[in-house]
């Protein structure tokens, strides 16, 4: 079964990737390139989407978790 630790762990993975991502964006910003920015800035808008619903899953499961005791 899922813990809220490794639910926890995965929320901090996601956001530390997503920051690398809008790096990665900001370097692209006023080149060529700036298609992918574009394309790189969608990925970091649905990583923090991601990021708030494992963070919001984590406390439902504490609070199941909690009526269970």
């Amino acid at each position: 079964m899922v813990s809220h630790a490794e639910l926890s762990s995965l929320e901090t993975a996601i956001r530390e990737l997503s920051e690398r991502i809008t790096i990665a964006a900001d370097e692209l910003v006023g080149t060529k390139e700036e298609d992918v920015a574009i394309d790189l800035y969608e990925v970091e808008r649905s990583l923090r989407t991601a990021q708030r619903r494992i963070a919001r899953a984590a406390g439902g499961l504490a609070i199941t978790k909690g009526h269970d005791v």
